[in-house]
């Protein structure tokens, strides 16, 4: 049985709960994390005993996305460039991690043989929206707050939204970062359901065990009837070009609007970056800073 140093991994219920442990960093999502997601998935997967997999995050959120470095590299003109590099280098870079990284990780949940069934409260943000979403069910808390909001500083949606919510609803999150609390998520079909924050995990363990009464191979038949097909009509070429694009939204930073985010966070690290960045949207329209001030 694998070491895991930023996951937790229980078995239980016919099923197994994997929860991302990062607290200190709100369950931030780095190479780690998400390496060590991969291999206790594989793990699952190979034990007859696990019917579903239930993925969770400590300390009242799920993750509030990818890890911000504090670190990055000097730019030079053009803007977002590092310094002694090029823009074809610094793009292919980005494709590659988006298309070989990224994209073959998203595919193998999406895959999977066994349900995961995505278990939210509170943040869950950015790239860790992607992963709640690309459960095969995802169930919210109450308290649960959905957005993209690495859109306002030059990076990419994804196209898991689209599908979800719908072209107009997605857009309108995408084109601006605004967050969404639960029931928002739920009317425009993010989610199967919203539960009070001390029912979650209950609730998505009382799906596992439904689950189990369905023999495995049924269960993995009609899994592959719905992601499959819906591959079939076009989702791995959206994704595939999903990818593709986000190197270019990643490299679409202009001096009037990131310049002075990227001073802001040299001087007083990722919490003053993410104020700036967030200052001129508030008040949120949905969630936790749906009120001016918050």
């Amino acid at each position: 049985m694998p070491t895991y140093e930023n996951i937790l991994y229980e078995k239980r219920r016919r099923g197994v709960l994997i929860t991302l442990n990062r607290p200190d960093a709100l369950n931030a999502l780095n190479q780690g994390l998400c390496d060590e997601l991969d291999a206790a998935l594989q793990e699952a997967k190979e034990d007859p005993g696990i019917r579903a997999v239930v993925l969770a995050g400590t300390d009242g959120a799920f993750s509030v996305g990818e890890e911000l470095s504090n670190d990055e590299a000097e730019t030079a003109w053009p803007y977002g460039i590092p310094v002694g590099t090029s823009l074809v280098y610094q793009y292919d870079g980005i494709r590659d991690q988006e298309r070989y990284r990224t994209l073959q990780s998203q595919l193998y949940r999406w895959e999977y043989p066994k349900p995961i069934i995505g278990a939210v409260s509170g943040w869950c943000l950015g790239g860790a929206s992607w992963l709640a979403l690309t459960c095969h069910l995802t169930v919210a808390a109450d308290n649960a707050v959905f957005g993209q909001p690495q859109v306002r500083h030059g990076a990419n949606t994804d196209f898991i939204w689209v599908l979800l919510a719908g072209f107009k609803n997605a857009l309108r999150y995408s084109l601006t970062g605004d967050h969404i609390d639960a029931q928002e998520a739920l009317r425009i079909g993010l989610v199967n359901q919203v539960v009070p924050k001390e029912k979650l995990l209950d609730e998505c363990f009382a799906i596992v065990e439904r689950i189990a009464h369905v023999p495995p191979e049924t269960v993995k038949i009609n899994l592959h009837i719905a992601t499959m097909g819906l591959e079939m009509m076009g989702l791995l070429k959206a994704w595939t070009l999903n990818a593709e694009l986000a190197a270019m939204a990643r490299l679409s930073k202009r001096e009037e609007f990131n310049r002075h985010l990227e001073v802001t966070k040299k001087k007083g690290g990722v919490r003053a970056f993410l104020q700036e960045r967030d200052a001129p949207f508030q008040p949120e329209p949905f969630g936790p800073r749906a009120r001016k001030g918050k």
